[in-house]
């Protein structure tokens, strides 16, 4: 990120310097448990999440949010393909796992890719992250949901994104009890929300929600 030459072990393993490793610090501030975002005066929730619509995702967490460096960080994963950079996203991932007992017995499920994605890009950054997280870690894995064709989410409104996706992610197999679903970027949270449906309704108890960023 800072383009200096990566000549060390660990800077070649994450894609990164140690001092751009530092500078990219996890969000510690309190955040919604619903959508993510930096709470100001609430409590557990903000205003929108409490006021809304029901969420069939019970929580979610999010670790950097989607602006500056941050963005650019994603970019370079997910279009640049730096896939050096899994490692470090990993390395998050796995210290929300260990840390919050509400996760001790979850299953990772990554949200599905669009139909025609890895023809297309020639990869799908999500299952290449669940499985580099898989490969470190022995963590349970479970690629129980699919998605039919639609509309790309980022060129609709929010309710234009929940009428999008209706019907269109679905279960094809057993689903785990207790479930984390997986995604780079939550913008309105409608896809993770259709995915919790899908997987509450056939079968899920718990069903909770890691992005990388909050946009």
């Amino acid at each position: 990120m800072c383009n200096e030459y990566l000549v060390k072990i660990n800077e070649i393993k994450y894609g990164l310097c140690l001092k751009c490793r530092l500078s990219f610090s996890a969000d510690k501030g309190n955040k919604c448990n619903l959508c993510g975002k930096p709470l100001v005066s609430e409590v557990d929730l903000c205003l929108a999440c409490r006021t809304g619509n029901a969420q069939a995702l019970d929580r979610l967490w999010v670790i950097f949010p989607y602006t500056g460096k941050y963005r650019r960080l994603l970019t370079e994963y997910k279009f640049s393909k730096k896939i050096a950079l899994a490692n470090f996203f990993t390395d998050r991932i796995l210290d929300l796992l260990t840390s919050e007992p509400l996760l001790k017995d979850a299953v990772i499920v990554p949200v599905p890719p669009r139909p025609g994605k890895i023809k297309k890009t020639g990869w799908d950054q999500i299952e290449f992250l669940v499985k580099n997280t898989g490969k470190l870690k022995k963590i349970k894995i479970n690629r129980c949901l699919k998605r039919r064709k639609s509309q790309v989410q980022k060129r609709l409104s929010r309710n234009q994104r929940m009428d999008n996706l209706q019907g269109r992610i679905y279960t094809y197999k057993n689903v785990p009890k207790t479930a984390l679903i997986i995604d780079d970027v939550i913008t309105t949270g409608s896809t993770l929300n259709v995915c919790a449906s899908a997987l509450k309704e056939n079968g899920a108890e718990k069903v909770y929600g890691l992005c990388l960023f909050y946009d």
